[in-house]
């Protein structure tokens, strides 16, 4: 049965990891549903809310970090921007995994929903005009101040807290989505750094699924990666879009299915 599991999560992982790399999303809003609900579908095992979080650390940081250095050549990863959000949501990030370890699992399940949520309604905002990669600009202070709650959600869950960063950077702050994708997982791999550092010295990673979790990141990002720069930007907005008001009704739909039994 442990053989099974394994190759399910790897198989999982590998989908969160190729939607990473493709959308800039980290892909811990695929895995957390993804590794809740499919093992006991098909009979492999059960993990926990708090599982789950430890191991979509791991993901959000190998995928990110994979994804965004296959962006390195391409003009798209904007330093100021990752350097300004990402140290924000790494403060954040550590502080919400280190405080998860208190945090119970249907609250885990509830925050994950919220965040979900705002950025399904996010990604319903209309667009602004796309400027040019070296005509971007951005208010440091919202930057700042909105990837810190972010962080602290993201570090909660055990995300790297993109599938919500992606949307403010897309909807608020006005960014082209390019430049957010690529930056996106520069500044997830960043957070996850201190996400994973919270599960990990409160004994939130399960090593062995982490494992296969990394190894499924180092085939699908590149991959995720390569075919996001080859497609156009109005479909990306509209799969993303799909991916996260999928996921969010989901979760809704299990919370109050909880609640009701």
């Amino acid at each position: 049965m442990e053989f099974e599991l394994m190759i399910t999560v790897f198989g999982i992982g590998f989908i969160g990891s190729f939607l990473a790399g493709m959308l800039g999303i980290g892909g811990s809003v695929i895995l957390y549903p993804l590794l809740l609900f499919v093992p006991p579908i098909l009979g492999v095992g059960v993990f926990q809310a708090h599982d789950v979080a430890g191991i979509g650390a791991v993901q959000a940081l190998s995928a990110s970090v994979i994804g965004a250095f296959s962006y390195r050549k391409n003009g798209y990863l904007h330093l100021p921007l990752i350097l300004c959000m990402g140290l924000s949501v790494l403060i954040g990030s550590l502080i919400g995994s280190t405080a998860s370890f208190h945090v119970e699992e249907r609250v885990i399940n509830f925050i994950y929903a919220i965040m979900a949520t705002i950025a399904a309604f996010l990604l319903l905002l209309p667009k602004t005009a796309e400027v040019e990669n070296d005509q971007v600009t951005f208010s440091k202070p919202l930057a700042i101040s909105l990837s810190l709650l972010v962080g602290i959600g993201g570090g909660i869950v055990g995300a790297g807290g993109a599938f919500l960063l992606v949307p403010i950077m897309i909807s608020i702050l006005h960014l082209p989505i390019r430049v957010t994708i690529a930056s996106s997982l520069a500044i997830t791999g960043i957070s996850s750094i201190g996400t994973t550092i919270g599960k990990l010295t409160t004994g939130q990673i399960l090593f062995l699924p982490a494992l296969m979790i990394v190894l499924a990141s180092i085939l699908a990002a590149p991959l995720g990666a390569y075919i996001g720069q080859k497609t156009k930007t109005k479909s990306l907005q509209v799969i993303l879009a799909v991916v996260i008001m999928v996921t969010s009704v989901k979760i809704w739909f299990d919370i109050f299915q909880k609640n009701v039994h």
